[in-house]
């Protein structure tokens, strides 16, 4: 599991002159056209589905919820993980409440991702954690979750017998051995940055209007504290493993779903396929939580699985209602929680 213009930016001063639409009414707009299509164009199938959607399989639908707490539960330990490597300890309950709550954050807000790595970040501080590691570990999470899902897709598409997946897979190991190789070069030789770095910070320094080594000292002062993060090779790969577990539990939950409302007809690799391509979908930030996309993108894949319409609608609909509607709503909360909780220690 993971892992994106913010309503601050359209605040103006109440004398100044007439604002302009931000963007928060044109996401609202868009939303209404995509959600208002999908209805016309599939109502038939959308009663159909409803029709299924009345008389679920409860104990399936325990288990698909099941099966998403487990992916929330693996995405907390995935970051835990990475920072038990580096030298830190947080427990697993704050690192749960952590990623529900950066979450919720990051699929509802508009440029969500930003609020959610700041929230993190703060979080990991106030748990004792150096700013150091704090910013990499949340950096490296967001890359492990990406990478984690398109292995995830790569492997279906073998599966399925499709041979381009094997120029995919292996260019994606390739491009990762050489970040990877990259990475450990320039951590023995830091001084290689230097200059770059240098010549970066006076071009900001130079537009802000500050002398051109303002916050040198501080910089290179981060870098070191980086420079110190050591990550052992089982934790590390303890954290592969559970950055593939999130995006597997979540298909599951899909899975589960499916057999829930009586559409079982559909083999695991094609909805592994089928969710990979709504995963991939949830990436376009037009819309928060991706609604309308996302679901549109699922639907079509399992319909080429060997679903009927009515099936897939249903299937997706219980889906999302787990995924999306309890996980966020339960995210909230914590995020409630949390920030009284903060205001206490204050």
């Amino acid at each position: 599991m993971t892992a994106t213009g913010t309503s601050a930016a359209a605040a103006t001063s109440a004398t100044g002159p007439p604002r302009r639409w931000g963007r928060g009414p044109w996401v609202a707009v868009v939303m209404v056209v995509v959600l208002g299509g999908e209805l016309i164009l599939g109502w038939s199938a959308l009663s159909e589905a409803f029709t299924q959607l009345r008389a679920p399989h409860w104990g399936w639908v325990c288990a698909a919820l099941a099966a998403e707490i487990a992916s929330m539960g693996t995405y907390a330990r995935m970051q835990r993980a990475l920072l038990r490597g580096a030298g830190t300890k947080v427990s697993v309950r704050r690192h749960v409440a952590m990623a529900y709550a950066a979450h919720s954050l990051s699929v509802t807000l508009p440029g969500g991702p930003v609020f959610s790595s700041s929230f993190n970040f703060r979080q990991m501080r106030r748990y004792g954690v150096s700013p150091a590691e704090a910013s990499w570990c949340i950096a490296l999470s967001g890359v492990l979750s990406t990478g984690a899902l398109i292995l995830v897709g790569s492997v279906g598409g073998l599966l399925a017998r499709n041979t381009g997946s094997w120029r995919s897979l292996l260019g994606y190991a390739a491009g990762a051995v050489v970040v990877t190789a990259g990475v450990r070069l320039i951590a023995k030789h830091p001084l290689w940055l230097d200059r770059p770095v240098r010549a970066l910070l006076g071009g900001v320094n130079r537009v802000r209007r500050r002398p051109r080594e303002h916050g040198a000292d501080r910089l290179f002062g981060f870098v070191t504290q980086l420079r110190a993060i050591r990550v052992h090779p089982l934790h590390f790969t303890v954290a592969v493993l559970l950055a593939c577990a999130n995006w597997l539990f979540d298909a599951l939950c899909l899975w589960v779903c499916c057999i829930a409302v009586g559409a079982d007809r559909i083999s695991p690799v094609h909805l592994l396929i089928a969710y990979c391509a709504g995963m991939a979908a949830a990436s376009v930030p037009v819309i928060p939580g991706g609604l309308g996309v996302v679901d549109a993108a699922l639907v079509l894949g399992l319909v080429a699985g060997g679903l009927t319409s009515a099936s897939a609608v249903a299937a997706v609909v219980l889906y999302r209602a787990i995924s999306f509607g309890f996980i966020i709503g339960a995210g909230w909360l914590v995020w409630l929680l949390l920030r009284r909780r903060a205001r206490r220690t204050t």
